[in-house]
């Protein structure tokens, strides 16, 4: 899962991407808001946000993250004389706060409650499993072999099985922000379709695509 940071201060950002990166998070930092705004849709499934940070202040980002993406969770960080921007922080949709200093097992632990998907495996028909952990899945025990296009367009229902990936979604967190078009997408989903029971992907005409109805967490 990839989370966006936002920190200035050097030395607690390469201390939070470590210590994630340990937890198999895959994580990218930033140290001014400007430069994290230019990059808020490449495909992020949790945000971390110090308040204070040059350019743009992160609670201007979380602004522009709930226009677009109203249940990716957000983490503010904040200091201790903060708390007029912490309440608009929670009234602009903040999902939780952590205020300086910090322990990092702090940290690591409100982000594994609010951004760790609620299961470790789910179903996709009776004998077809995604172990979203490991990014493997396995067809009646057997690892089937995916690419990381793949995994990734698996990866996007670990938090709700029966949401419809948009193709925007699909662009922002499959391709990972790069431009591509409806014919790669089309193309990628045929290929996986193949590895797959057929009826597992459904097509929501004019929207994207969803898991079938029958599938559920394990």
């Amino acid at each position: 899962m990839k989370i966006l940071v936002l920190e200035d201060n050097l030395r607690l950002l390469k201390l939070i991407k470590s210590s994630l990166n340990k937890e198999d998070f895959v994580v990218d930092c930033f140290d001014n808001g400007q430069e994290a705004l230019e990059n808020l849709e490449n495909g992020y499934k949790c945000f971390i946000l110090d308040i204070n940070v040059p350019s743009i202040d992160g609670i201007t980002i979380l602004e522009y993250i709930r226009m677009n993406h109203k249940d990716i969770p957000v983490l503010i960080i904040s200091s201790n004389h903060d708390l007029e921007k912490i309440e608009k922080s929670y009234k602009m949709g903040c999902d939780d706060y952590i205020k300086k200093p910090f322990y990092i097992f702090e940290l690591i632990q409100k982000v594994k409650k609010l951004c760790s998907p609620t299961s470790s495996k789910y179903e996709l028909t009776s004998n077809t499993i995604f172990d979203i952990k490991q990014q493997k899945l396995y067809i009646n025990g057997v690892e089937v072999f995916l690419t990381k296009k793949e995994i990734l367009f698996l990866e996007l229902f670990s938090q709700d099985l029966h949401h419809v990936a948009s193709y925007d979604e699909i662009v922002n967190y499959v391709w990972e922000g790069e431009e591509t078009n409806l014919t790669n997408i089309r193309a990628m989903i045929k290929r996986l379709r193949k590895k797959i029971p057929i009826d597992s992907i459904v097509i929501v005409k004019g929207m994207g695509y969803s898991l079938n109805k029958e599938a559920k967490f394990i």
